[in-house]
């Protein structure tokens, strides 16, 4: 992937170099990851290099930053394409492509990934990179989920939308109630690392599924988790919250273990601060719960980025 090396290209390099003397943090970012390595990945979703193949026409790491981009400043498709169009650090980050994308070239393209899990398998490159940098979950993951919306429409809070329904609006999302709020759409559930911060395991489920059904740690990982999973089981060493039931309250030493794992698990908080109220990433504009599993994927992929740069700054780990 090369830089526009024309008169508008030099024109556009120029204007580059101011806007980067005052402050670029997606030029910081750039150089914290392999970027080349997602390219195979991505190249597997298409069944020969012909034009008839369905190869794209755009470069595969462009689109894989544009999806970035989108997760950042949580964009709809239409608003990434304008947005890029009108900022340069955009249109620098992606590298000053000869062609930018469309909107419908983005959609297209996250379609595909749904279809072919390559989503996953971007994923798990992400965490093979952060473990290659010395930043191994050594001490323990600490698990939680929160909404993410979608528009409900005109479904029903015990009526699913389902295949049948004819709308654009969400399928599969669903209602659910937590501390006497409604909530309509999907439900992020997450594993970052006490050590660094990082998500380092993710799931999408709709909105109803209780964070109990869901279990993101591994063997020999220390998994914190609050009182919502209490009596679930754990992969990993379960360091569940307790709780009491009628006529069984906890006793003083539950209640002291309680505090020791909320206070481990305080930081798991931060990613879900960041993706919705930094990125404003917390609503999505897509109809099944595959699709909004994509969009947590590069959610979650912006955070790790937002989460590397902070870690370099602070001295953890250095890029290259």
């Amino acid at each position: 992937m090369s830089e526009v090396t024309s008169l508008t290209g030099f024109a556009f390099n120029e204007e580059y170099k101011r806007f980067a003397s005052l402050g670029d943090k997606l030029a910081e970012i750039n150089s914290l990851i392999n970027w080349e390595a997602f390219r195979p990945i991505i190249g597997e979703m298409y069944n020969n290099k012909s034009e008839k193949g369905g190869r794209p026409n755009v470069d595969e790491i462009v689109m894989t930053k544009l999806l970035i981009l989108q997760g950042w400043h949580g964009l709809s498709d239409p608003e990434l394409e304008r947005q890029v169009v009108d900022r340069i650090s955009f249109r620098k980050f992606i590298g000053f492509p000869k062609t930018i994308p469309d909107y419908s070239t983005v959609w297209y393209f996250r379609e595909n990934l749904k279809e072919s899990g390559k989503d996953k398998e971007i994923w798990d490159e992400l965490q093979k990179q952060l473990d290659a940098k010395g930043l191994k979950v050594k001490k323990g993951v600490i698990q939680d989920a929160t909404f993410i919306t979608s528009d409900p429409g005109h479904a029903k809070a015990d009526k699913p939308r389902g295949k049948e329904a004819k709308t654009r609006r969400s399928k599969d999302g669903t209602w659910t109630k937590k501390n006497g709020k409604s909530y309509f759409g999907y439900k992020h559930h997450t594993k970052s690392d006490t050590d660094h911060g990082l998500i380092r395991g993710i799931e999408t489920t709709t909105a109803s599924v209780h964070d109990s059904q869901v279990d993101l740690s591994k063997k020999g990982e220390v998994a914190y988790r609050d009182k919502g999973y209490f009596g679930a089981p754990s992969k990993g060493y379960n360091a569940t919250m307790r709780r009491g039931v009628r006529g069984h309250p906890i006793g003083i030493r539950d209640k002291l273990r309680n505090k020791r794992i909320s206070r481990k698990r305080s930081p798991g908080e931060r990613p879900y601060a960041v993706i919705k109220n930094v990125f404003g990433s917390g609503h999505v504009r897509v109809t099944t719960v595959k699709r909004a599993a994509v969009k947590m994927v590069f959610a979650s992929f912006a955070f790790n980025l937002y989460q590397l740069r902070t870690l370099q700054k602070q001295g953890v780990f250095t890029s290259g």
